[in-house]
Order: C-alpha cells, then sequence, then structure tokens
C-alpha cells in the first residue's frame, strides 16, 4: 500500500500518530547521540581524574573543566570548588550535584512514556471510529457496491489505525528501555567514582593532607 494510501486508511488517528513517529525519531536520535559520547568518554575520563587526583592534585580541576559537559565532571566540580570543606560538606556536594544532574540523564523519559501509553489509545480510537464508519455504511436488506466500499474502507481504517498505533508503541518502548537501562547503570557509575573520590578526600583530610585545586 503507497504511504499516502496507507495514511488515508489510517483515518484522522494517523495524523498525531505520524507526528507521535517523527518526535519518538527525533528525540531517539538525540539520546543516542547523547549516550553514544558519554558511554565513550565519561568512564575514561573519571578514572583519569582520580589518578590525577592522587598524583597531581593541582591539575585536577583543569582536567574537569576540559571536559565539563560530561555529568561526571560537573559533579567532580561541585565539590572540589568548595573551600576547605570538611567530609561531611564534600559528600553533601557530590550527592546535590548528582542529584542536579539526573534530569540530563533522565532527559525525554517522560515525552516517551506518554507516547507509549498514549499511541495504542489513538489506535483504538481509530478502531472505533472505522467500525462506526463500517456499520454506518450498512442498511438492512440493501447490499450495493456503495455500501461494499463503505463497510470495506471503515474496516481498513479500523486495522490501519490499530497497527499504526502498536507499532508506533512498541517502536518507543524498545527504545525508553534501552535508555533506562543505559540510565541505571549510568547512575551506578557515578555513585562508584563519587564515592571514590569522596575516599580520596576523607583519607587527606584526616592525614591533615587536603589536596585542592586552585580555582
Amino acid at each position: 500500500m503507497p504511504v499516502n494510501d496507507f495514511f488515508t486508511a489510517g483515518g484522522i488517528v494517523a495524523w498525531p500518530l505520524l507526528a507521535f513517529s517523527l518526535a519518538t525519531f527525533t528525540l531517539v536520535t538525540e539520546r543516542l547521540a547523547f549516550w553514544f559520547r558519554l558511554k565513550r568518554r565519561q568512564r575514561r575520563v573519571a578514572k583519569e581524574v582520580l589518578k590525577l587526583y592522587t598524583s597531581e592534585p593541582s591539575m585536577v580541576i583543569s582536567r574537569l573543566e576540559q571536559n565539563a559537559d560530561l555529568p561526571i565532571c560537573r559533579i567532580f566540580l561541585a565539590a572540589l570548588d568548595l573551600e576547605n570543606p570538611n567530609p561531611e560538606e564534600f559528600r553533601l556536594a557530590l550527592e546535590s550535584a548528582a542529584q542536579a544532574e539526573l534530569p540530563t540523564l533522565k532527559r525525554f523519559s517522560t515525552v516517551f512514556e506518554t507516547i507509549i501509553g498514549v499511541s495504542p489509545l489513538l489506535g483504538l480510537l481509530g478502531t472505533i471510529l472505522g467500525l462506526i464508519r463500517a456499520f454506518s455504511s450498512l442498511k438492512i436488506g440493501e447490499i450495493s457496491d456503495g455500501a461494499t466500499t463503505g463497510v470495506t474502507g471503515g474496516i481498513s481504517e479500523a486495522l490501519v489505525s490499530t497497527v499504526m498505533g502498536l507499532v508506533v508503541a512498541i517502536f518507543t518502548l524498545l527504545f525508553a528501555n534501552m535508555f533506562r537501562g543505559f540510565y541505571l547503570r549510568e547512575l551506578a557509575l557515578i555513585q562508584e567514582y563519587g564515592g571514590q573520590l569522596e575516599l580520596l578526600y576523607r583519607l587527606n583530610y584526616e592525614q591533615g593532607e587536603r589536596f585542592y585545586a586552585p580555582t
């Protein structure tokens, strides 16, 4: 079936479903680029920063600022920029900065959930509208080409709209679950490396060797 005929057969609900599919494609593309950049650099940079903190602490701030587009670097900067914090203040700064980064990691998750929930409902609405159209074309005791065409068109609208709603919802669900998995793994990584930085700072603080990089 040609694309134009497909959307014509889908009825009025085909157009919001088309808008949902375009929105999903755009947001998925943005999220894929975001997670590709994050997974390619963040773990490596975090390890480099922790290693640098133990050997050349004066270079840590500049290294973090060079990679300030990464959430882990912004979290570390929020704590290391404090002036002579005690370990508790340092920990609170790390936790607060980590919480502030969560919306960036979960960006568009609400949009994805909305599309996943609404698309099948729009498909169901199209199904009902199509069946109404099909039954409205039937007249008791009358069988004609016009009536047959109306019934066929109504059933086609009902089936096509259902398929479109399910396809959009399934496609969005697959990527939404993938991004949720990325988010959970990244959150674990932030907690891991944040804990390591906090431990290093606490050890230095207790030993009286407070390593602060110049701001």
